[in-house]
This record gives C-alpha cells, structure tokens and sequence, in this order.
C-alpha cells in the first residue's frame, strides 16, 4: 500500500526541519509515543536505528527506526519495521518561501501475517493516522502545542 500526505506549515524549512528531526519532539506531536533508544550507529546519521516504544490504546507497540536518507533541511527518509509491518517513509520539506516550509511524506506499507488483514480492510486507517500526525506536527512547531501530558 502506498499513499502520500502533504501539509504546509507557516514556519522556514530550516526551522521545520530541526523541529522535526530531533527526538526529544517526538512526545509533543506522535500520539502514543513513550521512548526512543539508539540500538546501532551514530543517532541522527544515515544507518543509525533506533527502538521507538508507543502506547496505542491498551497496546504496546514497538519499532525499529533505520535512517535510510538524511539530506537536511530537504530530506529525511526511514524505514520503521514492527511486527507484521514494514513502512518505508520518504519525507521531503520544500520551501514555499521564506517562511512556509511544504511537508510532503511518501509512504509505503508491507504487511505480514495478521496484519495484511488491517492492511487490507483498513487501509484508511494508516493515512488517517500520518495526516494526524502532520497536523499535530504543524500544531506544536507553530503553535507550542503539546500532546504530551
């Protein structure tokens, strides 16, 4: 399953860009998220991977994080394999002007077992969940606002 999502946000793409990359944010905007801890290389550098620990509802969820593309402040791309799913997510910041920055984030899901079952009858349900994730992005960068509680 592949989608792609877009946003503008109201900020210059330097700013979005460390906003976005910095993972003591990551609390303020992805809903759910507990934890992130460096397994393998230099965090924040091409080849580095990390485990990403969410609260979704009643579930705990893990991940791994492989940065597979880093070209600030346009590009920063990342696989993130969990049980039953693999995504490949390509995200692009293109300056509008000097202070709108367009987040574009190409998405591709492969689906294992269990969940190619989701995958299948709830494919809305993984673009809804970028989009929000987008929008709560958008939200903490301009605004200040904080999912974390």
């Amino acid at each position: 399953m592949k989608y792609s999502s877009e946003i503008e946000i109201d900020l210059p793409r330097n700013e979005v860009f460390e906003k976005f990359t910095n993972p003591n944010n990551y609390k303020h905007w992805q809903k759910g998220f507990i934890s992130m801890t460096p397994i393998n290389g230099k965090p924040g550098t091409v080849g580095a991977q990390a485990r990403l620990n969410y609260k979704m509802g009643k579930r705990d969820l893990a991940m791994i994080e492989t940065i597979t593309r880093l070209d600030a402040p346009q590009e920063f791309n990342a696989t993130y394999d969990a049980k039953g799913v693999f995504n490949i997510q390509e995200n692009y910041f293109k300056e509008v002007s000097g202070d709108k920055t367009q987040w574009i984030s190409d998405n591709e899901f492969k689906f294992s077992g269990f969940m190619k079952l989701i995958g299948l009858f709830l494919p809305g349900a993984f673009k809804k969940q970028t989009n929000q994730y987008m929008s709560d992005f958008k939200n903490f960068a301009e605004n200040g606002v904080s999912l974390y509680q």
